[in-house]
Order: structure tokens, then C-alpha cells, then sequence
């Protein structure tokens, strides 16, 4: 991992003000943040890009930690959006809330915003050697997948195409394992938070798998974390459930992940997926859907800052959660019963 702790771009660059906002950000936050460019990535053409991890808190392995990630995708650029309006709300919360400071003590937060700077750039799904970087994990999906949308390997020309068979992840994603394999899986507790666009109606919070229908080992947790949740926001607007619910694909890098957690007994890992359903902002303005960023991305401000604000409560409540997971994880004699009822609730 670099260590180097950040560089800025030279000057204004209005064809990327996410990077710009997010530089302007580890500024200000200054010695209270611990920033590194895990990688430089290329673009088609210009200088290299930096792949930010940003962490602030306790960076000792024995308390929990809760990873936020966005711009996996670089056409949804409002997923990378959400996270950097987080990480300004914690940058300047820093400079007076007592009550997070203490908060930090005991857990760690790390930030990945713009996981795909080239693809963001570019607008486009795919980073810029043509792969999404969703598709690109290796691990393949049992069942029958939508034919290409669940990752293809027949041409970086056409979307969801998972990269060549048996190469290496792509340059953004091994970054992002680094980053989760350090900061996350060598605690006892962890939570992550993909931030995603998707062209439906409603708000999700998916959780692995997408590669099988078959029920991940932590599912009595994400039942109890659901529960939690509806119980503290009585009026969400979310529907929490996993992605097998709506289409199986391969090369899932959450699944991945949730996978290599797995192979050591006794650490928790709970990675979760947001995705914003866009029709929400396309039926009050239908005209987007005459752009392609309009199709994933609310184009008129207003909507654009309603979205930033609507989510920050979920992003608040999950490192509260992280926070305090000993008060709701299943205690061992409740474990059965909640299994029971979240394979009834998502499974049957």
C-alpha cells in the first residue's frame, strides 16, 4: 500500500469535481485524518489518477470498524457522491462534536469514495480497460445469470464484461481488497457500505450473495441488523434483502470478500450495498432519461442535494451499529430462531 499521504490536482478540474470536493475535504481535515493514495490508475489520456483511503478513529485491531465505498461504478456517480458528503459531515463534526471524538476511541472509519477515478472520468460503468469492476472478482455465480448483465467475457466492448479469464483483478479493485483485508478483516467486527445507482423504483440494502440463492453464514446477524434498523427508522424507505432476491451474477467482489472472511472462524464481516433506485428522481424528471448520466445520477440540484441528505442517516446509523454491535448481534440462544425467521423472510 502507498504510503504516500496524498497529492492534489493542479487546480480546478470541472471534468472531475468529485476528486476536486474530495481533496478539498482531506485538506481540512488535516492531521485528524490519515490518508493514503493506495494506487494510481490511468486514464485514457492525462496524468494518473489516486485511489484515496481515508481513516480516521481508533487504529487498533481490537475495536470494531465500518469501510464506506464508492464510484465502483464510474457512470454512477452519485454513489461516489453520498460517501464524500458523509466524509465531510464527519471532517467537520471533527472541529466541535465532543461526542464523536469519544465515539472515534473505540471504533475505525475508513472512506474509499472514488474507488474507480478512470471510469468516473470517463462516465462510464467500466473502468477504462472496458471491465466492471463488479464483474471482475473471481468467483462465479451458481444458477442461471441474465445473459450479459451477469458478466460476460465475450468483449471489453460490450458491458459487464468481467476481464480475461484467470488474470489478476483489476488495478482499482486489488485497492480495494488492500484496503478491506487491512482495515476491516483483521478485526472482529467489520461492516462495509458499497454505495450504487440501479434503475429501479426503490431504495436496497443487498447484502452478499449475488453468486448463489444459497444463504450467506452471517444471516441470523443481517436479520438482526435489519431489525435494528426498522426498528430505529420507523419511516425508512428501504428494502433490505439479498441480491440473489433479484439476479444472480459473477465475479461479485462483495461476495469475494465475504468469502475470504470466511475462511477464519470467529471475525464477523457484514458487507451491504446501497442501492438508490433512480426511477425515483427519472418520474419527476423524465427527461433525463434522454442521457445516460441522467438514467443513474438526479441532474437537477435540488434533487441531487434531497439525495445527499436522504442517505446520511443510513451511513450515521451504521457506524452506530458498528459501534455498538455487542448490544444487538444474536446472543448464541437466540441465534436459531432469528436464522429461522430471516430464511423465511427472504428464502422460502
Amino acid at each position: 500500500m502507498t504510503n504516500s499521504r496524498h497529492r492534489h490536482l493542479s487546480g480546478p478540474n470541472h471534468d472531475f469535481p468529485e476528486l476536486e470536493e474530495l481533496e478539498r475535504i482531506i485538506s481540512i481535515g488535516g492531521k485528524d485524518l490519515e490518508v493514503r493514495v493506495v494506487q494510481h490508475v490511468s486514464a485514457v489520456a492525462g496524468p494518473s489518477l489516486p485511489v484515496y483511503a481515508i481513516c480516521v478513529g481508533n487504529p487498533g485491531l481490537d475495536v470494531p470498524a465500518i469501510g464506506f465505498f464508492g464510484g465502483v461504478h464510474g457512470l454512477e456517480r452519485i454513489g461516489a457522491e453520498v460517501v464524500i458528503a458523509f466524509l465531510h459531515n464527519t471532517v467537520m463534526r471533527l472541529k466541535w462534536d465532543a461526542t464523536l471524538h469519544r465515539q472515534l476511541e473505540n471504533i475505525r472509519l475508513v472512506f474509499m469514495p472514488i474507488v474507480n477515478p478512470g471510469g468516473m472520468l470517463m462516465g462510464t460503468r467500466a473502468n477504462p480497460q472496458g471491465v466492471d469492476l463488479m464483474r471482475n472478482a473471481p468467483i462465479d455465480a451458481i444458477g442461471k445469470i441474465p445473459f450479459l448483465a451477469g458478466g460476460q467475457r465475450i468483449s471489453a466492448g460490450l458491458p459487464w464484461y468481467r476481464g480475461v479469464e484467470g488474470q489478476p483483478m483489476e488495478t482499482e479493485n486489488q485497492a480495494l481488497c488492500q484496503v478491506v483485508t487491512s482495515e476491516l478483516l483483521s478485526r472482529k467486527f467489520s461492516m462495509a457500505l458499497d454505495c450504487h445507482s440501479g434503475f429501479g423504483a426503490s431504495d436496497r440494502i443487498w447484502f452478499p450473495y449475488a453468486h448463489t440463492q444459497d444463504p450467506i453464514e452471517h444471516l441470523a446477524e443481517m436479520k438482526a441488523l435489519k431489525e435494528v434498523f426498522f426498528q430505529t427508522h420507523s419511516h425508512h424507505q428501504y428494502v433490505f434483502e439479498p441480491q440473489s432476491m433479484q439476479y444472480l451474477a459473477h465475479g461479485d467482489l462483495w461476495d469475494y470478500l465475504y468469502k475470504v472472511a470466511c475462511q477464519e472462524p470467529g471475525p464477523i464481516f457484514l458487507p451491504l450495498t446501497l442501492e438508490m433506485g433512480s426511477w425515483l428522481w427519472i418520474k419527476k424528471n423524465p427527461r433525463q432519461l434522454l442521457s445516460l448520466k441522467g438514467i443513474f445520477n438526479p441532474l437537477i440540484e435540488h434533487r441531487q442535494r434531497r439525495v445527499l441528505r436522504r442517505h446520511l442517516s443510513l451511513l450515521d446509523f451504521l457506524v452506530r451499529a458498528a459501534f455498538s454491535h455487542k448490544n444487538w448481534l444474536p446472543a448464541p440462544e437466540g441465534r436459531a430462531a432469528l436464522q429461522a425467521a430471516a430464511l423465511q423472510d427472504w428464502y422460502e
